[in-house]
């Protein structure tokens, strides 16, 4: 409670509104968040120093079942904060279980627009299982920088 009329205060002054953190799954507007900071992180700091900061465990760039991910657009992971093995890998063809190349649409809606929604299945990291997800994802140059939130 105290967090939170703190948080209103500092609405009020200074204009800038922060997501409510801390239920057991992330929402839609706590992803929206951590790709705007992901991105201000990468615009400042360079893709090197970003990706390593988003691969971090524990880090700032993951809370709960909500993580940075990078993809450049020929395909390759370039940073994943759920799953370092898939880093440096061409995920081009991959498929989620019903068959959806979410890797080619991915890049392709890039290459349309500079944010937008995505929506596929992935492995929750906090359940392990392959559930809903809805990532939300910024456009920068060769990079698409997402973040999601499992469908509960």
């Amino acid at each position: 409670m105290r967090m939170t009329k703190t948080l209103t205060a500092i609405t009020l002054v200074v204009g800038v509104s922060f997501p409510a953190w801390g239920g057991e799954f992330a929402t839609k507007d706590e992803a929206i968040a951590m790709v705007n900071k992901a991105v201000a992180f990468y615009k400042k700091e360079g893709a090197e120093k970003a990706f390593s900061e988003f691969d971090k465990k524990p880090g700032d760039f993951i809370d709960r079942d909500l993580y940075v991910l990078v993809y450049g657009t020929n395909g390759k992971v370039l940073a994943h904060g759920a799953n370092a093995k898939l880093i440096g890998k061409d995920m081009s063809d991959a498929q989620d279980v019903d068959g959806k190349y979410y890797v080619k649409e991915r890049i392709a809606l890039a290459a349309k627009q500079p944010t937008f929604w995505q929506d596929y299945k992935f492995v929750n990291p906090v359940s392990k299982k392959i559930e809903p997800k809805e990532a939300y994802c910024s456009a920068q140059g060769d990079a698409i920088i997402c973040s999601g939130v499992y469908k509960q």
